[in-house]
């Protein structure tokens, strides 16, 4: 399959080089000027999940194709996007009049109706996903990881289109289990508004150690994120299991359960440990996602007072 990611960050370069090695033709599109500054390959310092609870460690200089243009008639059979949430706006006005015959995968967090934000893009061309990685980049060396876990879901009937099962079976050849989510839309917020409660802890405490190692500032995690779920419910989304458990255990319980989870040799604590060390100056992206769910909840009339009282440390 001939694919375009869409962009060289960290998603993209993570799931660009994996796809790459499953036998795929991997191209990246980036803004004009940009491939000069990115050079002809990347520097890879990761680890694979896909065989391991650990990871494989990976060490390679892996040369890449970047271009800096993408005609409407080009032949790429899939452009995975995967960027800021704010700056989803931005790859949709380019990509509108672009996309051709390709599959488009959505993969990022979105807080806006999913639906909406991509309505310029043809519906029956689009795909929902979320990747299970992450980590940052030290000038050319790309530090992080991912796990063999990848999420997919529906909005509005997108999962049971023929272009979704390809999306999938690529996936799966590629060594990645999938999981799947029905009512994608409100995994989505979910996962927004548990990334804000972390992003607040991270916040305060300094880093993402000092969160993980304070269970009283986890806990204090746990509550934010209760506290926002009427924010999601308000919007339209509807409260899962994840929700549930944050809003009825008891969140020395929850707090703990994460803490167990953070702090063990394994995939997710490498990932977020690599975020830390390389974007350890990125407070702007760690505030984007608390700011927006205030925002949304002064719009809305939800009262999020611990939200609030926390502002001062993600204005």
């Amino acid at each position: 399959m001939k694919i375009l990611m869409f962009g060289r960050g960290v998603i993209s370069t993570l799931y660009g080089w994996a796809l790459e090695k499953a036998g795929n033709e991997v191209d990246f599109y980036v803004r004009p000027g940009r491939a000069a500054d990115f050079g002809s390959s990347v520097d890879l310092d990761i680890r694979d999940g896909r065989a391991s609870r650990k990871g494989k460690p990976v060490h390679e200089n892996w040369p890449i194709t970047l271009r800096e243009d993408l005609e409407p008639d080009h032949d790429y059979d899939l452009i995975i996007v995967s960027v800021n949430h704010d700056q989803l706006d931005s790859a949709v006005d380019f990509l509108h009049t672009r996309v051709g015959g390709a599959t488009i995968l959505i993969f990022n967090n979105v807080w806006a109706d999913p639906a909406a934000a991509v309505s310029r893009l043809p519906r029956e061309q689009i795909t929902w996903g979320f990747p299970t990685g992450g980590g940052g980049y030290d000038v050319n060396t790309l530090h992080g990881g991912f796990v063999r876990s990848i999420v997919l879901g529906d909005i509005d009937g997108s999962s049971r289109t023929d272009r979704h099962r390809v999306v999938r079976d690529l996936l799966t050849r590629a060594g990645f289990s999938i999981s799947d989510i029905a009512d994608f839309r409100s995994w989505l917020w979910f996962h927004f508004i548990l990334d804000a409660g972390i992003m607040v802890g991270w916040l305060r405490m300094g880093s993402f150690d000092a969160l993980v190692q304070s269970r009283s500032a986890l806990r204090e995690v746990v509550r934010l994120v209760r506290e926002m779920i009427p924010v999601l419910t308000a919007k339209g989304g509807t409260s899962r299991l994840g929700a549930a458990a944050a809003r009825y255990i008891p969140s020395s319980v929850v707090g703990f359960a994460v803490q167990k989870m953070l702090t063990g040799d394994n995939m997710y604590t490498f990932i977020m440990n690599q975020a830390q060390i390389t974007g350890r100056n990125d407070y702007k992206a760690k505030a984007d996602y608390p700011r927006d769910v205030l925002a949304d909840a002064r719009r809305l009339g939800v009262a999020v007072p611990r939200l609030e009282a926390n502002e001062p440390a993600f204005r």
